[in-house]
């Protein structure tokens, strides 16, 4: 016999009720904060955890608070300003949606999820998100944590599927509640359940508001039964190597000299040169052709190489 599942207005009101009770106090979050702002977090917070995220985000904001600002920075200063946020491609992607907003929206960034989608870097997710929590549009916000929370609570599974399903997002939609305001509420409750109860290792269901009506409860808590999941490689990997290229030019004013720049790299992670030179200088390339690194002639670095070699900065 299948599980229980709990009611549409069962879920609406636990939830929300944990939300107002239990809500981390984002800065993102705060009333005052503009549109702008709440879509910064967004594109920061991806697949990056809240933590890091919010120094940057707070000196971002102090730096460049609307989107003509932004637009104004040059690409090397925002790669440079977003740290160790990873995925340093985002950065340029947020400074090339600001100078859209600016050219497209004169400098305001738009509420529809159309017109949020049409900006660089920004997909469904993230469009519905802004739409809803920077605007309170009814939208349909699903990330990884609605997916397991309703996986669980509602189909009685350990977790939800390893990529989003139609199903998924059909499921998330008929959920989410008919007016805007409650709607945006309901995204962001959902969302807090999932990062702060309901997580996928070592969920504390004993704290959370629906474990009398979970699904997944109901049936005992059952393993997951899809196939194995791996956690991520990380040392060594391309990654690895690229987030560190950047991040010695970030330390450095200067253009750094490649085969000093490759030697340093290899130096930090503790890779030999003659297995991982040829991933070092791969990495490199595919920087370049991101447009996050350039190169220009050695002899513009302080400790330049022969005739004709090369040096690597973030972009001007």
């Amino acid at each position: 016999m299948p599980p229980p599942v709990p009611g549409r207005e069962v879920l609406h009101r636990r939830v929300l009720d944990w939300f107002a009770a239990n809500a981390r106090p984002l800065p993102w979050r705060d009333p005052t904060t503009t549109p702008w702002g709440v879509h910064v977090s967004e594109v920061m917070a991806q697949q990056t955890p809240v933590a890091r995220v919010e120094p940057v985000w707070r000196e971002w904001m102090e730096r460049w608070p609307t989107p003509a600002a932004l637009a104004a920075a040059t690409p090397g200063d925002v790669v440079r300003a977003w740290g160790r946020l990873g995925y340093p491609r985002r950065a340029l992607r947020l400074r090339e949606a600001a100078v859209a907003v600016v050219e497209r929206h004169g400098g305001e960034l738009p509420a529809d999820e159309d017109a949020l989608r049409a900006l660089p870097g920004v997909g469904t997710y993230t469009a519905a998100a802004v739409a809803a929590f920077a605007f309170g549009r009814r939208s349909v916000v699903v990330d990884t944590n609605v997916r397991r929370v309703l996986a669980r609570a509602v189909e009685g599974r350990a977790l939800a599927s390893p990529s989003l399903t139609a199903a998924e997002t059909r499921l998330a939609a008929s959920l989410v509640p008919d007016d805007p305001a409650t709607s945006a509420v309901w995204n962001v409750a959902v969302m807090e359940l999932g990062a702060l109860v309901c997580r996928a290792r070592g969920p504390e269901c004993g704290a959370c508001p629906l474990e009398d009506v979970c699904a997944w409860v109901a049936a005992g808590s059952p393993p997951d039964d899809g196939p194995a999941r791996r956690g991520q490689a990380w040392h060594g990997t391309d990654r690895q190597v690229r987030g560190t290229l950047v991040q010695v030019l970030r330390e450095n004013e200067h253009p750094v000299a490649r085969r000093l720049l490759e030697d340093e790299v290899l130096t930090r992670l503790g890779l030999d040169a003659h297995r991982h030179a040829a991933q070092v200088d791969r990495c490199l390339a595919s920087l370049v052709e991101d447009g996050l690194v350039e190169t220009v002639p050695a002899a513009e670095a302080p400790e330049g190489e022969a005739p004709g070699g090369e040096a690597v900065r973030l972009p001007a």
